[in-house]
């Protein structure tokens, strides 16, 4: 009763602001909801960490992120840490300051998602971090396949060494599809979960841009718009071919470059 009562003072004085139609993904039976992005925007971590808020209103949350599971004392110790400072320090010598990576996933935004995650977890939220990346290389002639199916048991580790949370994942969107990729002979992590307990949602391309690395270098490209521009919110129906059960609209991207970027760029 006290822990309940000291969450709803928090998100009293701290109200979450989830997209409009989040509701239909806290089913009791979607052990893990996944939202599949393209990395390097600043709306999709920003959108995410309000799912988390919106998740921990109800119970415990797993947050996986795409990141090495070598980094989990880092992420836990980040979570641990009182102010926002000293939570960035304990990514200091990870790949948040490796310039050679540029792919989104060590954005300026996925920092400041993650700090807001910290601070829901300091005012009471019981959230936690998983990291899912594999971090071991494949022997030869294991291919992607392999790949796909490490992340997908360590997102199933995730649920049972918490059976009581919520897992949300945010990931790359080939990752998140619950379909074969014929043409690459693929089978996603995601399609390896139970279907019953998972939940997809891809991010709608609704233009924009996001920072990738491409021929002409590491930059803000523009995004393509693949879906309603004026869409908002989750919108629950089958994508793909059945690849995800929904989308994510949360209209034109902006570009949000890696951390070791802005750290380069310091006096």
């Amino acid at each position: 009763m006290i822990a309940l009562f000291a969450a709803a003072t928090i998100f009293a004085a701290a109200p979450c602001s989830p997209p409009s139609g989040h509701e239909a993904l806290w089913t009791p039976e979607a052990r893990f909801v996944i939202v599949g992005e393209i990395h390097g925007a600043a709306e999709t971590p920003a959108a995410f960490a309000q799912l988390v808020c919106a998740a921990a209103e109800q119970g415990p949350v797993t947050v996986a992120l795409e990141l090495p599971v070598e980094m989990q004392p880092r992420l836990d110790a980040f979570l641990a840490a009182p102010d926002d400072t000293t939570a960035a320090e304990a990514l200091r010598d990870t790949i948040f300051h490796n310039a050679t990576m540029a792919d989104g996933r060590t954005s300026l935004a996925m920092l400041e998602m993650m700090q807001s995650i910290r601070r829901l977890k300091a005012g009471g939220a019981d959230v936690a971090f998983r990291a899912f990346q594999p971090s071991s290389p494949r022997p030869a002639a294991f291919d992607q396949n392999y790949y796909e199916l490490d992340m997908a048991v360590e997102l199933s580790r995730a649920a049972t060494e918490r059976p009581e949370s919520r897992v949300l994942v945010l990931v790359g969107n080939i990752h998140a599809s619950k379909t074969r990729f014929d043409r690459f002979d693929l089978m996603p992590a995601a399609a390896h979960l139970p279907p019953r307990e998972t939940i997809t949602l891809n991010v709608a391309q609704q233009g924009g841009q996001s920072w990738s690395c491409q021929a002409d270098g590491c930059r803000a490209h523009d995004s393509m718009t693949r879906y309603d521009a004026e869409a908002r919110g989750v919108v629950m129906g089958p994508v793909s071919d059945g690849a995800y059960d929904g989308v994510i609209a949360i209209g034109p991207w902006t570009a949000s470059p890696p951390v070791a970027a802005q750290a380069s760029a310091a006096p």
